[in-house]
Protein backbone atom coordinates (compact mmCIF):
# COMPACT_ATOMS: atom_id res chain seq x y z
CA UNK A 1 0.00 0.00 0.00
CA UNK A 2 1.15 3.53 -0.73
CA UNK A 3 2.53 5.62 2.15
CA UNK A 4 2.02 9.27 3.03
CA UNK A 5 3.66 11.57 5.54
CA UNK A 6 1.62 13.70 7.93
CA UNK A 7 3.26 16.35 10.10
CA UNK A 8 6.39 15.84 12.19
CA UNK A 9 7.53 12.95 10.03
CA UNK A 10 4.62 10.64 10.87
CA UNK A 11 4.55 8.17 7.96
CA UNK A 12 1.43 6.05 7.56
CA UNK A 13 -0.49 4.14 4.92
CA UNK A 14 -2.23 6.43 2.41
CA UNK A 15 -5.62 5.39 3.78
CA UNK A 16 -6.67 4.79 7.36
CA UNK A 17 -9.35 2.53 8.81
CA UNK A 18 -11.63 3.95 11.48
CA UNK A 19 -12.96 1.37 13.92
CA UNK A 20 -15.68 3.60 15.42
CA UNK A 21 -18.53 1.25 14.49
CA UNK A 22 -16.88 -1.86 15.92
CA UNK A 23 -17.99 -2.81 19.40
CA UNK A 24 -19.43 0.62 20.03
CA UNK A 25 -21.80 0.86 23.00
CA UNK A 26 -22.57 -2.87 22.88
CA UNK A 27 -20.99 -6.17 21.96
CA UNK A 28 -21.80 -6.63 18.30
CA UNK A 29 -22.70 -10.16 17.18
CA UNK A 30 -20.03 -9.93 14.48
CA UNK A 31 -17.25 -8.89 16.85
CA UNK A 32 -15.01 -11.73 15.72
CA UNK A 33 -15.51 -10.62 12.11
CA UNK A 34 -14.48 -7.09 13.03
CA UNK A 35 -11.26 -8.33 14.62
CA UNK A 36 -10.61 -10.42 11.51
CA UNK A 37 -11.18 -7.38 9.28
CA UNK A 38 -8.71 -5.27 11.25
CA UNK A 39 -6.09 -7.99 10.94
CA UNK A 40 -6.86 -8.48 7.25
CA UNK A 41 -6.34 -4.75 6.71
CA UNK A 42 -2.83 -5.10 8.12
CA UNK A 43 -2.19 -8.02 5.78
CA UNK A 44 -3.26 -5.76 2.89
CA UNK A 45 -0.64 -3.20 3.91
CA UNK A 46 -2.69 -0.74 5.98
CA UNK A 47 -0.91 0.37 9.13
CA UNK A 48 -2.97 3.32 10.42
CA UNK A 49 -6.00 2.67 12.63
CA UNK A 50 -8.29 5.02 14.52
CA UNK A 51 -10.29 4.64 17.72
CA UNK A 52 -11.24 6.72 20.80
CA UNK A 53 -12.07 6.22 24.45
CA UNK A 54 -15.50 7.73 23.75
CA UNK A 55 -16.46 4.98 21.30
CA UNK A 56 -18.45 2.79 23.64
CA UNK A 57 -17.16 4.30 25.83
CA UNK A 58 -14.18 2.00 26.06
CA UNK A 59 -15.48 -1.08 24.20
CA UNK A 60 -13.98 0.08 20.92
CA UNK A 61 -10.48 0.49 22.30
CA UNK A 62 -10.75 -2.94 23.91
CA UNK A 63 -11.63 -4.50 20.56
CA UNK A 64 -8.89 -2.65 18.70
CA UNK A 65 -6.39 -3.64 21.37
CA UNK A 66 -7.33 -7.30 21.08
CA UNK A 67 -7.20 -7.21 17.30
CA UNK A 68 -3.89 -5.41 16.91
CA UNK A 69 -1.84 -6.56 19.90
CA UNK A 70 -0.29 -9.47 17.94
CA UNK A 71 0.59 -7.01 15.15
CA UNK A 72 1.55 -4.05 17.30
CA UNK A 73 4.97 -3.52 15.75
CA UNK A 74 3.39 -3.27 12.29
CA UNK A 75 0.76 -0.60 12.99
CA UNK A 76 0.20 2.94 14.22
CA UNK A 77 -2.81 3.43 16.48
CA UNK A 78 -4.57 6.75 16.95
CA UNK A 79 -6.94 7.36 19.84
CA UNK A 80 -8.53 10.39 21.46
CA UNK A 81 -9.27 12.06 24.79
CA UNK A 82 -11.39 15.08 25.58
CA UNK A 83 -14.82 14.03 26.76
CA UNK A 84 -15.98 14.00 30.37
CA UNK A 85 -15.97 10.22 30.80
CA UNK A 86 -15.81 8.62 34.24
CA UNK A 87 -12.70 6.42 34.15
CA UNK A 88 -14.33 3.79 36.38
CA UNK A 89 -17.90 3.56 35.11
CA UNK A 90 -17.44 4.72 31.51
CA UNK A 91 -20.37 7.12 31.87
CA UNK A 92 -20.01 10.03 29.44
CA UNK A 93 -21.62 13.23 30.66
CA UNK A 94 -21.66 14.60 27.12
CA UNK A 95 -19.48 17.55 28.10
CA UNK A 96 -15.90 18.14 27.00
CA UNK A 97 -13.09 17.79 29.52
CA UNK A 98 -9.42 18.42 28.77
CA UNK A 99 -8.25 19.26 32.25
CA UNK A 100 -4.63 18.10 32.64
CA UNK A 101 -5.33 15.44 35.27
CA UNK A 102 -8.24 14.11 33.22
CA UNK A 103 -6.02 13.81 30.13
CA UNK A 104 -3.45 11.81 32.08
CA UNK A 105 -6.09 9.44 33.47
CA UNK A 106 -7.63 9.05 30.02
CA UNK A 107 -4.28 8.13 28.48
CA UNK A 108 -3.57 5.53 31.16
CA UNK A 109 -6.95 3.96 30.46
CA UNK A 110 -6.37 3.95 26.71
CA UNK A 111 -2.95 2.34 27.10
CA UNK A 112 -4.45 -0.40 29.25
CA UNK A 113 -7.36 -1.11 26.89
CA UNK A 114 -5.20 -1.01 23.77
CA UNK A 115 -2.73 -3.44 25.39
CA UNK A 116 0.22 -1.24 24.49
CA UNK A 117 2.90 0.85 26.14
CA UNK A 118 2.48 3.80 23.78
CA UNK A 119 -0.11 5.61 21.69
CA UNK A 120 1.21 6.55 18.27
CA UNK A 121 -1.09 9.52 17.64
CA UNK A 122 -3.08 11.10 20.46
CA UNK A 123 -5.85 13.50 19.46
CA UNK A 124 -7.80 15.96 21.55
CA UNK A 125 -11.28 14.88 20.45
CA UNK A 126 -12.85 18.32 20.79
CA UNK A 127 -11.46 21.64 21.98
CA UNK A 128 -12.32 22.43 25.59
CA UNK A 129 -13.06 26.19 25.79
CA UNK A 130 -12.48 26.12 29.56
CA UNK A 131 -8.90 24.82 29.37
CA UNK A 132 -6.19 26.88 27.65
CA UNK A 133 -4.88 25.07 24.60
CA UNK A 134 -1.35 25.70 25.87
CA UNK A 135 -2.14 23.58 28.94
CA UNK A 136 -3.51 20.75 26.82
CA UNK A 137 -0.50 20.77 24.52
CA UNK A 138 1.80 20.95 27.54
CA UNK A 139 0.37 17.77 29.03
CA UNK A 140 0.73 15.95 25.71
CA UNK A 141 4.30 17.23 25.43
CA UNK A 142 5.03 15.67 28.83
CA UNK A 143 3.42 12.38 27.75
CA UNK A 144 5.59 12.36 24.63
CA UNK A 145 8.69 12.96 26.76
CA UNK A 146 7.64 10.00 28.93
CA UNK A 147 7.32 7.76 25.87
CA UNK A 148 3.60 7.14 26.38
CA UNK A 149 2.65 9.12 23.26
CA UNK A 150 4.57 9.65 20.03
CA UNK A 151 2.63 12.29 18.07
CA UNK A 152 0.03 14.94 18.95
CA UNK A 153 -3.17 15.57 17.03
CA UNK A 154 -6.30 17.72 17.21
CA UNK A 155 -9.82 16.98 16.03
CA UNK A 156 -12.29 19.54 14.66
CA UNK A 157 -10.18 22.39 16.01
CA UNK A 158 -10.22 25.90 14.53
CA UNK A 159 -7.19 27.70 13.12
CA UNK A 160 -6.49 29.70 16.29
CA UNK A 161 -6.53 26.60 18.48
CA UNK A 162 -4.26 24.79 16.04
CA UNK A 163 -1.71 27.62 16.17
CA UNK A 164 -1.77 27.85 19.95
CA UNK A 165 -1.28 24.11 20.37
CA UNK A 166 1.42 23.89 17.72
CA UNK A 167 3.46 26.62 19.42
CA UNK A 168 3.79 24.42 22.52
CA UNK A 169 3.93 20.91 21.04
CA UNK A 170 4.18 20.51 17.24
CA UNK A 171 0.98 18.99 15.88
CA UNK A 172 1.28 16.04 13.50
CA UNK A 173 -2.31 15.87 12.27
CA UNK A 174 -5.72 17.45 12.37
CA UNK A 175 -8.69 15.14 12.10
CA UNK A 176 -11.74 16.93 10.72
CA UNK A 177 -14.56 16.25 8.33
CA UNK A 178 -13.56 17.00 4.75
CA UNK A 179 -14.99 15.57 1.56
CA UNK A 180 -16.65 16.47 -1.70
CA UNK A 181 -19.69 17.58 0.25
CA UNK A 182 -17.93 19.17 3.24
CA UNK A 183 -15.43 21.66 1.88
CA UNK A 184 -15.41 24.34 4.56
CA UNK A 185 -11.84 23.43 5.68
CA UNK A 186 -10.58 24.91 2.42
CA UNK A 187 -11.37 28.43 3.65
CA UNK A 188 -8.99 28.68 6.61
CA UNK A 189 -8.00 25.26 7.94
CA UNK A 190 -6.14 23.86 4.94
CA UNK A 191 -3.99 26.98 4.46
CA UNK A 192 -3.13 26.92 8.17
CA UNK A 193 -2.13 23.27 8.05
CA UNK A 194 0.00 23.81 4.97
CA UNK A 195 1.75 26.80 6.54
CA UNK A 196 2.56 24.87 9.73
CA UNK A 197 3.41 21.55 8.09
CA UNK A 198 0.52 19.64 9.68
CA UNK A 199 -1.21 16.72 7.98
CA UNK A 200 -4.96 16.25 7.59
CA UNK A 201 -6.85 13.05 8.37
CA UNK A 202 -10.34 13.69 6.99
CA UNK A 203 -13.07 11.58 8.56
CA UNK A 204 -16.36 10.85 6.81
CA UNK A 205 -14.62 11.07 3.42
CA UNK A 206 -17.65 9.31 1.96
CA UNK A 207 -20.16 11.66 3.52
CA UNK A 208 -21.42 9.15 6.11
CA UNK A 209 -22.20 6.82 3.21
CA UNK A 210 -23.94 9.30 0.94
CA UNK A 211 -21.05 9.58 -1.51
CA UNK A 212 -21.17 5.84 -2.17
CA UNK A 213 -24.27 6.52 -4.27
CA UNK A 214 -26.24 3.88 -2.39
CA UNK A 215 -28.40 6.28 -0.36
CA UNK A 216 -31.38 8.04 -1.91
CA UNK A 217 -34.52 9.79 -0.72
CA UNK A 218 -36.21 6.46 -0.03
CA UNK A 219 -33.44 5.02 2.14
CA UNK A 220 -34.43 4.45 5.75
CA UNK A 221 -32.00 4.19 8.67
CA UNK A 222 -32.19 2.22 11.89
CA UNK A 223 -33.74 4.23 14.71
CA UNK A 224 -30.36 4.35 16.48
CA UNK A 225 -28.57 5.74 13.40
CA UNK A 226 -27.25 9.27 14.01
CA UNK A 227 -28.01 10.20 10.39
CA UNK A 228 -31.67 10.50 11.36
CA UNK A 229 -30.77 13.73 13.17
CA UNK A 230 -28.37 15.14 10.56
CA UNK A 231 -30.00 17.92 8.48
CA UNK A 232 -28.04 16.86 5.40
CA UNK A 233 -29.90 13.54 5.45
CA UNK A 234 -33.39 15.04 5.54
CA UNK A 235 -35.38 13.77 2.51
CA UNK A 236 -35.40 17.12 0.70
CA UNK A 237 -31.64 17.51 1.26
CA UNK A 238 -30.93 14.03 -0.03
CA UNK A 239 -32.91 14.74 -3.16
CA UNK A 240 -31.02 17.97 -3.83
CA UNK A 241 -27.63 16.46 -3.03
CA UNK A 242 -28.07 13.63 -5.56
CA UNK A 243 -26.64 16.03 -8.15
CA UNK A 244 -23.22 15.46 -6.61
CA UNK A 245 -23.63 11.69 -6.87
CA UNK A 246 -24.57 12.00 -10.53
CA UNK A 247 -21.41 14.00 -11.14
CA UNK A 248 -18.97 11.62 -9.47
CA UNK A 249 -20.74 8.62 -11.01
CA UNK A 250 -20.11 10.08 -14.48
CA UNK A 251 -16.45 10.59 -13.64
CA UNK A 252 -16.27 7.10 -12.18
CA UNK A 253 -17.65 5.59 -15.38
CA UNK A 254 -14.69 7.05 -17.27
CA UNK A 255 -12.26 5.32 -14.92
CA UNK A 256 -14.15 2.11 -14.23
CA UNK A 257 -14.50 3.30 -10.65
CA UNK A 258 -17.33 3.53 -8.15
CA UNK A 259 -18.56 6.86 -6.73
CA UNK A 260 -16.87 5.99 -3.42
CA UNK A 261 -13.55 5.47 -5.15
CA UNK A 262 -13.87 8.79 -6.96
CA UNK A 263 -14.64 10.57 -3.68
CA UNK A 264 -11.54 9.09 -2.04
CA UNK A 265 -9.36 9.67 -5.10
CA UNK A 266 -10.42 13.33 -5.11
CA UNK A 267 -9.20 13.73 -1.51
CA UNK A 268 -5.93 11.98 -2.30
CA UNK A 269 -5.41 14.36 -5.21
CA UNK A 270 -5.89 17.47 -3.07
CA UNK A 271 -2.67 17.44 -1.04
CA UNK A 272 0.09 14.89 -0.42
CA UNK A 273 -0.35 15.31 3.35
CA UNK A 274 -3.98 14.12 3.34
CA UNK A 275 -4.77 10.60 4.60
CA UNK A 276 -8.51 9.83 4.33
CA UNK A 277 -10.03 7.91 7.23
CA UNK A 278 -12.93 5.64 6.32
CA UNK A 279 -14.96 3.14 8.29
CA UNK A 280 -16.51 -0.11 7.17
CA UNK A 281 -17.54 -3.41 8.70
CA UNK A 282 -17.42 -5.36 5.42
CA UNK A 283 -14.33 -6.72 3.68
CA UNK A 284 -15.74 -6.04 0.22
CA UNK A 285 -16.25 -2.37 1.09
CA UNK A 286 -12.73 -2.20 2.51
CA UNK A 287 -11.33 -3.59 -0.73
CA UNK A 288 -13.46 -1.19 -2.79
CA UNK A 289 -12.20 1.79 -0.83
CA UNK A 290 -8.57 0.73 -1.01
CA UNK A 291 -9.09 0.43 -4.76
CA UNK A 292 -9.30 4.23 -4.82
CA UNK A 293 -5.50 4.27 -4.67
CA UNK A 294 -5.50 3.02 -8.27
CA UNK A 295 -7.88 5.74 -9.49
CA UNK A 296 -5.97 8.71 -10.84
CA UNK A 297 -8.25 11.62 -11.62
CA UNK A 298 -7.19 13.76 -14.55
CA UNK A 299 -6.94 17.52 -14.57
CA UNK A 300 -10.13 17.55 -16.65
CA UNK A 301 -11.89 15.48 -13.99
CA UNK A 302 -10.79 17.85 -11.24
CA UNK A 303 -11.81 20.91 -13.24
CA UNK A 304 -15.20 19.37 -13.94
CA UNK A 305 -15.76 18.93 -10.21
CA UNK A 306 -14.62 22.48 -9.44
CA UNK A 307 -16.75 23.93 -12.20
CA UNK A 308 -19.91 22.12 -11.23
CA UNK A 309 -20.92 24.71 -8.58
CA UNK A 310 -23.12 22.16 -6.84
CA UNK A 311 -24.45 23.62 -3.59
CA UNK A 312 -24.82 21.06 -0.83
CA UNK A 313 -28.09 21.35 1.07
CA UNK A 314 -28.26 20.81 4.84
CA UNK A 315 -25.81 21.18 7.74
CA UNK A 316 -23.41 18.34 8.46
CA UNK A 317 -24.35 18.19 12.16
CA UNK A 318 -27.39 19.19 14.23
CA UNK A 319 -27.06 22.75 15.52
CA UNK A 320 -26.00 21.69 19.02
CA UNK A 321 -23.11 19.59 17.67
CA UNK A 322 -21.93 22.37 15.38
CA UNK A 323 -21.18 24.49 18.47
CA UNK A 324 -18.37 22.07 19.35
CA UNK A 325 -16.38 22.32 16.13
CA UNK A 326 -14.01 24.92 14.73
CA UNK A 327 -13.13 26.60 18.04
Amino acid sequence: MQKRTLGQGLEVSALSLGAMGYGKARELPDRDDMIKLLRTAVERGMDFFDTAEAYGPFTNEVMVGEALQPLRDQVKIATKFGWDIDPDTGVNSGAVNSKPDHIRRAVEGSLRRLKTDHIDLLYQHRVDPDVPMEDVAGVVKDLIAQGKVRWFGLSEAGAKSIRRAHAVQPVAALQSEYSLWTREPENEILPTLEELGIGLVPFSPLGKGFLTGKIDVGTSFDTSDMRNSVPRFAPEAREANRKLIELIARIGDRHGATPAQVALAWLLARKPGIVPLFGTRKLERFEENVGALKVHLTQDDLEEIEGSSIEIKGARYPEEHMKRVGI
